[in-house]
């Protein structure tokens, strides 16, 4: 019996009561705590087994070992990859010492009873049995990683160190030299601790005003190089994590553009000095010269301007102290130079101003005007955010249903230990210790959404994907602020609630007005809005009478290190990274194996066991499921995913983003990652989509756009292709060399005339006899025109590339979206608009000789397809009706002929589960998920190397994560 399926059946009696339990006088006495996950008069330690297990890192760089602790203790159905990464990061104590922490018992004990011990001293519980329960509870989900704290609460809490429990810090800077110098301080102490920071530098004058002295300003940018170096010193220095900052600001700001451009003239120089021959890898030995390298930058947007951009009309740039316009500037074109800037080096990202102060629950109090580093934690300046993940995977249940009542009750435990958290916790400065006991700002968020969404045959990129996140996150916020106004009968509202009542309850009542809106579309996702619906009512009633003991309650954090320690598949809000993992074996080792969310997927989708496994099969060889034998093309969806042949597309990520925003009180942390092909105007795009979906925060990732990124992976290549001593010897070399394919003397071909932007052409294109293009001629400009004799070279250099054997897929990636003159629009019905004439032919190419699936990867459809996806929500076209009969042999016809054995249709309704696919080994080279989907699918990961372990990382929310070791690049 499953975890799930055990607690759920303990709780059915208690699940009639979520939101009602705790309304009246009774809660003045203290909480009751109910018993769901644990068992009476069991401890959890005792339902588990147990094992010892050797912890040994080392850097795949270097060879050396980093990190050796032997007989740690864990349960055994954790990875080696949690103990590792629970050993190296959370366990206390110098390593060798009787001091140090060797089993998680110690480590969960560490935490809880510090949550226990002053939840009972600050009167949360009505009773010494509840505080049991309550430990017990608690330990019960840490122990089963059905969530996990913040990484600072495992860094801190219980030990001799200061109980930082926050990860996210917002500061404030004013305009005088001592304040600015007080800024460099205070990151310094929150960057030691482990936890990243935010500010905004908009009240700082511009360079372009007058100091009291009659001088003239530096301007914020100018003291962005001494926070920058101060950033990056405590990061060498630091022992938990790199530092991690942001620096934001406003859009009227008369520096604005000089901030846009800061990190892509740096890149500019990184670039000049790699090719001087100095090492400009992200940690290299030169990149120091750098400046800006350890900030993410943003700028802080209004309504006004982006309407402005809209119009095309002018936009004024005010001086900071008066307010008074001193230079008005064309908003199309600053909003261009933003997004050349993002295009050239991912900086700056968008954050919408309008947008996250409507929902704002403190105005009474101060604006908005910055974020954490990773822009999901959004409040008041000075202050500070704790986080805790749940893993959503977890609460799946055996019949494939998503056990809503569960998770309600694991909120609510979740938001009451975060909160007393607040009672004991010291934070870096007097200011955010006083915002922060004031407000009690909390972030309770989740994991693993990606292969709930798998699990359950729900494409991330979909209507029904978006429902269910939407209704999930609903509950989630819904719950925690009904425990919040819970909380408040029995220790009492934030001190600055009184202030802020009206804004507060207003915002409670925008949250229930989404979710009245929000539209299922089954009953997987409608069960769970029926309870968020209720649950949003219980808010507004036990709110008007008790108020609210958190200014805020959610957000969605990148969960980077702790979703490894949870196990989880995919990170916070994120898509499952690709579908072949690198999984680390006891005693050493590594093996190549499939998502074991697929086998559950291809179950719910009606496949039968052999079916199933001939694609998990092929999916494991080809990591992939293009072609996949038995699975029909409308389930491609289904196992889309952030890397690989079925990409998820930039949109697909922003409306994702767009369908969970209403329902949290923070913002989300992710990076809409685009092809290294996309234009700025793509980028564009995405900011512009991005404010009018409402989301509060966005930022770009284009692939190879930074230079460290791409020198890591050719670093780890060089050294994966080393050659082993022993192979030295061989004396023979084989070299594999292409060789050409000539087209016979009579072959088929198709002329095409076209006009683009009002250039006319001809385009003639030859085909072998099987059907596979050969060759391309296009005629434009009249004969002996530079242009004439240039298309004619490049007609020539693509038919011999095609004839060694270039994929005409490769070019196609290649050569469209370039954007030059002439451009605009064609005579073509299948391509209405084209960037430029290499754009439009090689469109037309691709719809006249690649397969709707290769065609597919690359967003280019046929009129029909595309208005066939508007009417049905498919571009596929309907399969013919047909008996069961015809439609079986069908079926077992493609599968046979794709080399494997399959069922009937009509026995695909017998749901049995699929034998396990054997893991193969691991190739050598490849030390995480990162390179192992490299070695598959010959595509570069645009990631950096490990700092600690030197193995290539994976994007997690807006940052960095390694699989090895469970650093990150400053996440939370």
């Amino acid at each position: 019996m499953s975890e799930t399926t055990r607690s759920d059946q303990k709780s059915q009696a208690g699940k009639e009561q979520t939101g009602k339990k705790l309304a009246g006088s009774a809660q003045q006495r203290g909480l009751r705590i109910e018993r769901v996950f644990t068992t009476e008069g069991v401890h959890p330690y005792d339902e588990v087994s147990w094992e010892p297990r050797d912890v040994v890192q080392t850097n795949w760089k270097t060879g050396e070992t980093v990190f050796e602790q032997k007989g740690a203790e864990f349960p055994d159905f954790w990875s080696v990859n949690a103990s590792t990464i629970v050993t190296t990061k959370y366990f206390r104590g110098a390593v060798g010492t009787d001091a140090r922490e060797h089993s998680l018992k110690q480590l969960i004990n560490r935490v809880v009873r510090t949550y226990r011990k002053s939840g009972e001293e600050s009167g949360y519980f009505a009773t010494t049995a509840d505080a049991d329960i309550f430990e017990h509870e608690l330990t019960w989900m840490l122990l089963h990683q059905f969530f996990s704290f913040n990484s600072p609460v495992w860094f801190n809490v219980g030990t001799n160190a200061p109980q930082q429990v926050s990860a996210c810090f917002i500061l404030s800077v004013d305009d005088s030299m001592d304040s600015i110098l007080n800024w460099y301080k205070e990151e310094g102490f929150i960057f030691k601790g482990g936890s990243g920071a935010g500010l905004n530098l908009s009240r700082i004058r511009s360079s372009k005003e007058l100091l009291s002295s009659g001088g003239t300003a530096s301007g914020p940018v100018s003291f962005m190089r001494g926070a920058d170096a101060s950033a990056g010193t405590i990061k060498s220095g630091g022992a938990t994590r790199r530092a991690a900052k942001m620096v934001v600001l406003d859009v009227d700001h008369p520096d604005i553009e000089e901030f846009v451009e800061t990190k892509a003239r740096e890149e500019d120089k990184i670039r000049a000095l790699r090719d001087a021959g100095f090492d400009m890898d992200l940690g290299g030995k030169d990149i120091a010269s750098v400046q800006y390298q350890n900030a993410n930058n943003s700028v802080r947007v209004t309504d006004e301007f982006m309407r402005a951009v809209e119009d095309g009309a002018e936009f004024g740039l005010r001086a900071r102290h008066t307010g008074e316009v001193i230079e008005t500037v064309d908003a199309r074109e600053l909003f261009a130079k933003i997004a050349q800037a993002a295009w050239e080096c991912a900086d700056p990202g968008l954050q919408y101003d309008d947008t996250i102060n409507d929902w704002h629950t403190n105005p009474e109090t101060g604006r908005i005007t910055a974020s954490n580093p990773c822009s999901e934690y959004m409040s008041l300046d000075n202050s500070s955010c704790n986080l805790a993940s749940l893993n959503l995977l977890k609460f799946l249940r055996d019949d494939d249903t998503f056990d809503a009542g569960l998770f309600s009750k694991a909120v609510e435990l979740i938001i009451t230990a975060m909160d007393i958290s607040i009672s004991f916790a010291d934070f870096p400065t007097e200011a955010i210790t006083k915002t922060t006991k004031d407000y009690r700002q909390l972030g309770i968020g989740y994991a693993n959404l990606g292969a709930l969404l798998m699990a359950t045959g729900h494409g991330y990129d979909s209507e029904g994907g978006r429902a269910v996140a939407a209704a999930i996150t609903s509950l989630m916020t819904g719950v925690a602020y009904r425990r919040s106004a819970e909380l408040a009968a029995v220790v009492g509202p934030y001190a600055g609630y009184a202030r802020n009542a009206d804004a507060h309850q207003r915002v409670m009542r925008k949250h229930q007005a989404a979710n009245d809106e929000l539209r299922t579309l089954s009953s997987f996702d409608g069960d769970i809005h029926k309870l968020a619906g209720k649950e949003w009512a219980q808010v507004i009633k036990l709110g008007q009478q008790n108020g609210f003991r958190n200014a805020q309650a959610s957000l969605l954090a990148p969960t980077g290190t702790i979703g490894f320690m949870m196990d989880c598949d995919t990170t916070g809000i994120e898509p499952d990274f690709s579908l072949v993992k690198f999984k680390k074996l006891v005693g050493g080792g590594s093996m190549q194996i499939v998502n074991q969310t697929i086998p559950r997927a291809l179950k719910m989708l009606g496949y039968t066991g052999e079916t199933s496994e001939a694609i998990v099969e092929y999916i494991a060889e080809n990591g992939h499921v293009i072609d996949a034998p038995g699975l029909k093309p409308e389930h491609y969806e289904v196992f889309d995913c952030a890397m690989g042949q079925r990409s998820i597309k930039p949109m697909g990520h922003v409306r994702m983003m767009a369908a969970t925003q209403p329902f949290l009180s923070g913002a989300i942390s992710k990076t809409v990652n685009l092809p290294e092909a996309a234009t700025v105007e793509d980028i564009a795009e995405v900011y512009r989509e991005g404010w009018k979906l409402g989301l509060k925060a966005l930022a770009v990732y284009r692939d190879n756009c930074k230079v460290g990124q791409p020198l890591s992976d050719g670093k780890a290549k060089s050294k994966d292709t080393l050659v082993e001593p022993e192979q030295k010897t061989e004396a023979v070399k084989v070299e594999y060399r292409p060789t050409r394919k000539r087209l016979p003397k009579s072959r088929p071909s198709r002329t095409t005339s076209f006009s683009v932007g009002g250039a006319e052409g001809y385009m003639t294109s030859g085909s072998y006899p099987d059907d596979g293009l050969g060759e391309v001629f296009l005629k434009l400009g009249k004969q002996g025109s530079t242009l004439a004799g240039v298309m004619d070279a490049f007609s020539i250099a693509v038919s011999i590339g095609l004839q060694y054997g270039v994929p005409l897929q490769t070019f196609v990636e290649k050569f469209t979206n370039l954007k030059f003159e002439p451009a605009g629009l064609t005579d073509d019905p299948d391509v209405r608009m084209a960037q430029s004439i290499m754009d439009y032919i090689f469109r037309r190419l691709a719809l006249d000789y690649l397969t709707f699936e290769q065609r597919s990867e690359l967003g280019i459809y046929t009129a029909t397809e595309r208005a066939r996806q508007v009417e049905t929500g498919s571009y596929l076209p309907p399969e013919p009706e047909d008996d069961e009969a015809s439609e079986a042999e069908s079926l077992k016809a493609e599968s046979l002929s794709a080399g494997a054995k399959a069922e009937p249709v009509a026995a695909q309704t017998k749901v049995t589960e699929a034998e396990p696919v054997a893991p193969s080994v691991a190739p050598k080279a490849a030390h995480t998920t990162a390179e192992l989907m490299e070695s598959i699918s010959g595509l570069s990961v645009d990631a950096p190397l490990c700092f600690t372990c030197g193995t290539k990382m994976r994007p997690s929310g807006s940052c960095y994560v390694c699989e090895g070791c469970g650093s990150t690049s400053g996440c939370s």
